[in-house]
């Protein structure tokens, strides 16, 4: 019996441990020093042949590979999806693989699945059709899902396997040794799903005005698992919400489908000229060389396909190398254009597909989108590899290898609003800058979404405001995430938590960690630091399965800053930022010194939108955006002015300053000995804005590590030789601070006498899209005729 408990306590204490292996574990938790700036330590896993110290991948890193060759049917008319492939898996690893693990997206939408009946639900007002027929999940899902019809080897032998959910599980005859591979057959077919009301990233689309279908074909073939070296088999089930764990591989894919619809796909297109017009092949030709967006289909061919609906089969043929996943794109509503770009001496076919729907809006902005984007990620990260990509709308955002889905109607007179317009280019850029993240630099979304959104979205803020100064970024700058990070602790997560388990989705995977890297970039590192040490991480870890511990590894060593504090505090914690000014003491060496008078109005010239530190470094740096050397991309709105609403505008504090018959009275050094205080818990950088008398400022940055001693309280003495009548904390709004109210004060006292001796003796003991009335656009236009 005791030896029983003995076990039972422990297993208790390893399961204990295990859960708070990922969490910012702490030592020294009862002092108010020595936390947040402990290592890393035993949070990460430990290097190995695998994975270096350094963050690169060892001398023995190893991942394994799938190739497939698939050939698929798509039924419009009964829309059903048939397909049939060849697996062709190589075993990399050092290990024997007696089974191997394929991934069956498509069954979440099988009625049977866990994660269709799972999540809590109640009813809201007011009630909807659609509300109701989603409590009723499992005759909504009647008929959907995989079926699985053969699994074969290379000689027709059936392979016994069993699914699991999302999962399916086959069995080898014998095991799979280290370097040999196994080739294996499976046929499947499944019920295409409406997309617009049973959700998932793939299904299909109906446009009732014209009776036509788009189709986006994702999550669509069994996939091979990945077998990694620091976890095994990644074979957690896919609920609909963590994204995919791949491995690379090359795919040949021939696509049956009416002949009338255009196919987009991921790699290049073999067969043009079988599948083509001869006109539309003429132009694929010309827009080889061309220096501007040019149609391949037009927009009358596509309206006139969606007339006549062709009854006919075509089959497309597309090869692609070295990718992760393949997907597609099929409709007869779809017009497509092109413009050649060129990175790093390597031609790239950025492409565009579109319903009419669209046109107005695409036509101008989605493929010049795309280019922009891949120059812009390619300079912070890699060039672009791949020699094509494509946006396909869809009226929906998710991406592939070389092809995304992203939306952006316009209403029906071809006119769009400014937010519409803005919309299009902000879903463009993230759903193309996921060409970068995670389908080269291979992440383990279903595992960490951080890696990939989060790195994602931080190079489409600097991408965004390469294409517009004046675009109006969601996510990236640091007072953004303010709100979110206000909140109580029992609405938070840390970063570092597994996707299915987080709350708010978007900001913490998406905008926390995007707001963190802009800091690291702009406030911790700075530029020069920042920009090498990400751009060596991308390079280490192309076409590659990184983890965590390799990116803050690859941070450190290729800055040589350690960043083990900002680690635990951004991605292990969930305190915010808030330093507040607890008090301030002024002494100077005169005689009759005067006090101020200041009040607390703008300190700024009032701005709509606050200018982040990383739109002023921009115009520093001389970086012209996008639309200001492009005419092209020059429409309604870029001239626009929009009225402005003075109930909305920012007002902050402006101080009134003395003259300079007062300022001449006071020649000597003033000393300003400032209390703060950390009330959130998240240490960061001090950030102070000195606002002196005569109307000038100048700003001081002291190091995270002032917090080293004393986390919670410190003090700092600072020296200036001009009187001061108020400080600002943080006065770019770069640290993320929930308080700004605390971070203001106003030195209305008179500075006492400081004496010199008592100084130096003092100095040692302390040593150590909106609906309404119509969009501008429109309203213009209609001024105009009348």
């Amino acid at each position: 019996m005791k030896i029983k408990i003995v076990f039972i306590l422990y297993c208790n204490f390893l399961i204990s441990l295990s859960i708070i292996c990922g969490q910012n574990i702490q030592n020294n938790v009862k002092t108010n020093h020595g936390n947040k700036f402990e290592q890393l330590g035993t949070i990460l896993p430990g290097p190995n042949d695998f994975r270096t110290a350094s963050g690169a991948p060892g001398a023995k890193y190893w991942q394994n590979r799938a190739d497939y060759d698939i050939d698929a049917l798509l039924d419009e008319k009964n829309l059903q999806l048939t397909g049939s492939e060849w697996v062709s898996y190589f075993n990399n690893s050092p290990d024997k693989l007696d089974y191997i693990w394929m991934q069956l997206d498509e069954n979440e939408h099988d009625p049977n699945t866990d994660s269709n009946n799972f999540d809590g639900s109640k009813l809201s007002l007011p009630l909807n059709t659609n509300k109701i027929n989603s409590l009723e999940n499992r005759a909504r899902l009647e008929g959907y899902g995989v079926k699985i019809e053969e699994v074969s080897d290379e000689n027709g032998k059936a392979l016994h396997f069993i699914i699991n959910q999302t999962m399916m599980r086959i069995d080898l005859p014998i095991f799979l040794a280290p370097g040999s591979k196994v080739k294996f057959k499976i046929k499947w077919h499944y019920k295409i799903p409406d997309r617009t009301t049973l959700g998932g990233r793939g299904g299909f689309e109906y446009f009732p005005g014209d009776g036509n279908y788009v189709f986006t074909m994702t999550q669509w073939y069994p996939r091979l698992c990945v077998y990694s070296d620091f976890q095994g088999w990644q074979n957690k089930q896919f609920t609909g919400r963590a994204e995919f764990s791949l491995a690379f591989g090359n795919f040949k894919v021939k696509m049956t489908v009416p002949s009338d619809h255009i196919v987009s796909a991921t790699g290049q297109c073999q067969n043009y000229d079988k599948v083509l017009s001869t006109a539309q092949f003429k132009r694929w030709q010309t827009a080889q060389n061309a220096k501007e967006v040019s149609e391949i289909v037009t927009l009358d061919e596509a309206k006139n396909a969606e007339i006549t609906k062709a009854t006919a089969l075509k089959t497309w043929v597309f090869t692609a190398e070295n990718v992760r996943d393949f997907a597609w794109g099929s409709s007869r509503k779809f017009i497509w254009d092109a413009m050649p770009i060129t990175i790093e001496a390597r031609k790239i076919m950025c492409m565009s597909y579109y319903p009419k729907e669209a046109y107005t809006l695409w036509r101008k902005y989605s493929t010049k989108t795309v280019a922009h984007t891949l120059k812009t990620y390619s300079k912070y990260a890699v060039p672009y590899p791949y020699p094509v990509a494509s946006s396909v709308e869809a009226s929906n955002g998710m991406e592939y290898p070389m092809i995304c889905f992203n939306s952006g109607r316009t209403e029906k007179d071809g006119t769009y609003s400014e937010s519409a317009r803005n919309n299009v280019v902000y879903v463009i850029i993230h759903e193309v800058g996921h060409n970068f993240f995670p389908m080269i630099i291979n992440s383990d979304e279903r595992q960490w979404t951080w890696m990939d959104e989060g790195f994602n979205t931080f190079l489409q803020f600097l991408t965004e405001q390469e294409f517009d100064s004046k675009f109006p970024s969601a996510r990236g700058p640091a007072y953004k995430i303010v709100d979110y990070m206000k909140q109580s602790k029992d609405q938070l997560e840390p970063i570092m938590t597994n996707a299915e388990n987080i709350r708010q989705y978007g900001s913490n995977a998406y905008s926390k960690t995007a707001t963190a890297l802009n800091i690291l970039r702009e406030t911790i590192l700075g530029r020069e630091l920042f920009d090498f040490a990400f751009k060596e991480y991308c390079k280490r870890w192309a076409f590659k399965h990184p983890t965590p511990a390799d990116f803050f590894r690859t941070m450190e060593d290729a800055s040589a800053v350690d960043l083990d504090w900002f680690w635990r505090g951004w991605f292990y914690d969930t305190d915010p930022v808030d330093i507040a000014i607890d008090s301030i003491k002024v002494y100077n060496l005169t005689n009759s010194p005067v006090a101020l008078t200041v009040n607390n109005k703008a300190i700024e010239a009032k701005v709509t939108e606050f200018e982040s530190i990383t739109k002023i470094r921009n115009r520093e740096a001389g970086i012209v955006p996008l639309i200001d050397r492009d005419t092209f991309l020059q429409d309604f709105y870029y001239s626009y002015k929009a009225p402005v609403d003075e109930s909305k505008e920012q007002k902050q504090p402006v101080l009134e300053v003395v003259s300079d018959t007062v300022m001449d009275k006071y020649k000597s050094n003033y000393y300003y000995e400032v209390s703060f205080t950390n009330k959130g818990g998240l240490v960061m950088p001090i950030i102070i804005q000195w606002n002196f008398v005569d109307g000038t400022s100048e700003i001081d940055r002291i190091n995270a590590y002032i917090w080293r001693n004393n986390e919670q309280n410190v003090i700092k003495t600072f020296v200036k030789k001009k009187e001061v009548a108020s400080i600002i904390l943080d006065p770019l709004k770069e640290t993320g601070d929930i308080n700004e109210a605390n971070n203001i004060w106003n030195i209305n006292e008179k500075p006492s006498r400081f004496q010199l001796f008592k100084s130096n003796q003092e100095g040692r003991r302390r040593r150590g899209a909106p609906k309404g009335d119509g969009n501008p656009m429109q309203k213009a236009r209609n001024d105009s005729k009348g």
